[in-house]
């Protein structure tokens, strides 16, 4: 099958075919949906790798995501992918799941194959793979922390605004005896919304609080949650550093016969899909997904215009979302 027949098919040209393939950024959305169903009719699978190879270019990104079971990283990924295949780039995903040994092995296999840009969601730091990135020349971008170098470019969360916006928002409510479910591995972003929750508390000399850890994930929430309500610790709040513990957290809460919000209030971070239909709706903190695919995504390919936008950082705010999972303290 050759690219004539695909175009006679649809009823273009062949240069139109073509610039499906290599470009479809210059096709209109309408055209570019009748070639791709021509060529789905007949069968064709376009050979990626040679047409690179061809063009002496790479139009595949690489992706490391630390923890894809964690819905957050999944929707960021989502996100990039759907802007790369527009712009006609590939991607390559390599899922850790939260072993840093795993992380810098992904990374270096990214590197090794020589990807068009790498970006990394995770959320641990190596200070070692950093370097190795540096020295690699390649256009990388880290979600999560670090500081901007020539080829590598940071996306960074203004945890601090978010977290101060929870704390103040319970505390308006009249909630002064808080808990913090957090991830147990203190690297990384995990360690950034800890810090971002302590600094909150230091503005209200009345608040009490107390931090428990568990796995990332809503076992590991159910967990933290167990051993907080038997420490003899009554919290009137409980803010978990995500969703995904927090989904757990509410398991937790009614595991020992008491109700959100009536005698418990809780939160999220991050606002998953998830979190929205929670028993109850989870108030969270909405971390917009989207934006980030978007920003990783131009972090690493130069743009339409021919701009390049490697070596920047960018800071991402985030804003309160109140739902049913709170509500103010009862009597205990």
């Amino acid at each position: 099958m050759k690219l004539r027949d695909i175009a006679a098919k649809a009823k273009v040209s062949v240069a139109t075919v073509s610039r499906v393939l290599n470009d479809p950024g210059r096709v209109k959305e309408r055209t570019r949906t009748r070639v791709l169903k021509a060529m789905r009719e007949v069968h064709y699978y376009p050979n990626a790798l040679a047409r690179c190879l061809a063009k002496g270019e790479n139009r595949c990104l690489g992706v490391v995501a630390s923890n894809l079971d964690n819905p957050f990283y999944l929707e960021i990924l989502l996100s990039l992918e759907s802007i790369a295949r527009r712009r006609g780039y590939e991607v390559e995903v390599a899922n850790p799941n939260c072993r840093a040994s795993e992380l810098v092995a992904s990374a270096r296999l990214m590197i090794g194959r020589r990807v068009a840009g790498l970006v990394l969601i995770a959320s641990e730091s190596n200070p070692a793979l950093f370097l190795e990135l540096e020295r690699s020349r390649l256009p990388v971008v880290i979600c999560g922390t670090g500081t901007a170098t020539e080829n590598i470019s940071i996306i960074t969360m203004n945890y601090v605004n978010g977290m101060h916006r929870v704390v103040k928002y319970l505390r308006s409510l009249g909630h002064y005896r808080l808990a913090f479910v957090c991830h147990h591995r203190a690297v990384g972003s995990a360690m950034e919304r800890k810090m971002a929750f302590l600094d909150a508390t230091r503005e209200f000399s009345d608040l009490r609080y107390i931090a428990l850890a568990g796995s990332d994930d809503p076992g590991g929430g159910q967990q933290a949650t167990r051993h907080l309500l038997a420490s003899g610790f009554r919290p009137t709040a409980i803010i978990s550093e995500n969703d995904y513990m927090a989904l757990g957290v509410l398991r937790g809460v009614r595991d020992h016969g008491l109700r959100v919000p009536e005698d418990l209030s809780v939160t999220g971070y991050d606002n998953i899909i998830l979190s929205e239909f929670a028993s109850p709706p989870l108030t969270t903190v909405e971390v917009p997904r989207e934006e980030i695919g978007r920003v990783a995504f131009e972090a690493v390919v130069t743009n339409e215009g021919g701009i390049r936008q490697f070596g920047r950082t960018f800071v991402i705010d985030h804003e309160l979302v109140v739902r049913e999972s709170t509500g103010r303290p009862g009597l205990q």
